[in-house]
């Protein structure tokens, strides 16, 4: 078929459903700078913070949380949808798209009901076990489910048919090469250019439990001449980290350039977000790897095929703390061997092309 002219996509509300999706949009925009491109978001998500800096065109519908229990909310639920889906459906006819791509979040589901109502091709994207709520809803209207990771389809009924595409990546990741930027990125952070390098985050917000584990070992760590950049998290207190030590311990508040954090490092500390596992695998960093502990363990199931490929390590939430990391991290960063087969394990189960896959395979929907 000829190229795309417009396309749809809908996801917002967390990182993990807008970045693949701006990731896609960028895919889109390389292979044809004249597609139009519009995307769906709430006036409450962090779309509206992420989405028009880059560019696209972001066009705010009504939507709601789909109610998990019987209460009022479910009694509105079939108006609320109803109108948000009608507003879907006007941007949809307004840019004459072609298809809708979905990525989750609520405002999925207007998006695949409109689509659904106008016999229109609908792509689910899916990176979780079990699929988020929206995506379930979407994968009722198409047959055309992609997902990020091998396991998936696997451990997930409803998605045993679903095409493994990838996770669509930032170029900025996804081309990154760590010992080439290694230099710069440890200079850009004033850390040492030679010594053992931990990166730390816990995703946006940060993860409280990882921050005070990892600062009470700051002494321990300096001492064993490992560094430490550490990214604390938006909505995190600063931590506290003694000043005379004989090792940098650099915080910072937020990390918006990911990349320059993973080309520092040598060894990565983490939550298991769908993301993440994504990123570090695909460049090939060695990673702890922290599961939130408060969820459906989807984190932890995240991240356990990346451990099992050799990838990385995997503790518990309550198990993590200041003595764990000296006990383990600190061995573990001092060994620049074993780091190295672990990163060639991560890197052999991760991917980088889940935007050109993803690509592939909405062509495929809309030519059927």
């Amino acid at each position: 078929m000829g190229p795309l002219r417009s396309v749809v996509l809908a996801g917002g509300g967390t990182g993990g459903h807008i970045y693949p999706l701006l990731a896609f949009a960028d895919c889109l925009r390389r292979h044809d700078p004249s597609v139009r491109i519009t995307c769906l978001g709430t006036p409450k998500g962090l779309e509206n913070e992420l989405i028009p800096p880059h560019g696209y065109d972001l066009r705010l519908i009504p939507a709601h949380q789909l109610p998990r229990s019987v209460n009022m909310n479910l009694v509105r639920t079939p108006d609320r949808m109803f109108k948000a889906a009608r507003a879907a459906g006007k941007v949809i006819d307004e840019v004459q798209a072609d298809v809708v791509v979905g990525f989750g979040g609520y405002v999925s589901v207007p998006a695949y009901l409109a689509a659904w109502r106008r016999e229109l091709p609908i792509v689910v994207h899916e990176v979780n076990v079990p699929p988020g709520v929206a995506n379930r809803m979407g994968m009722r209207f198409t047959k055309h489910v992609a997902v990020g990771f091998p396991h998936q389809p696997v451990q997930a009924e409803s998605l045993r048919h679903a095409r493994v595409v990838g996770v669509p990546l930032r170029r900025g990741i996804a081309g990154l090469d760590r010992a080439a930027a290694r230099g710069a990125a440890r200079a850009h952070f004033g850390l040492h250019p030679d010594l053992p390098t931990i990166f730390v985050s816990g995703g946006s917000q940060g993860a409280r439990s990882i921050n005070l584990a990892v600062s009470g070992a700051a002494k321990e760590l300096a001492r064993a001449g490992v560094q430490v950049l550490h990214a604390i998290g938006a909505r995190n207190e600063p931590i506290s980290v003694p000043s005379d030590l004989p090792a940098p311990y650099v915080t910072l508040p937020y990390l918006s350039e990911m990349e320059l954090g993973y080309a520092a490092a040598d060894l990565m500390v983490c939550r298991g977000g769908a993301m993440t596992c994504a990123e570090v695998a695909a460049i090939g960093l060695p990673a702890v790897y922290v599961p939130y502990p408060h969820s459906n363990q989807e984190q932890k199931r995240n991240a356990l095929p990346v451990v099992e490929a050799g990838g990385g390590l995997l503790v518990d939430d309550a198990e993590l703390t200041p003595a764990w990391i000296e006990q383990v991290v600190v061995p573990l960063a001092r060994d620049p061997q074993r780091l190295a087969a672990m990163g060639a394990a991560a890197a052999a189960y991760g991917r980088r092309d889940g935007d050109e896959a993803l690509l592939d395979f909405v062509y495929e929907a809309v030519s059927r």
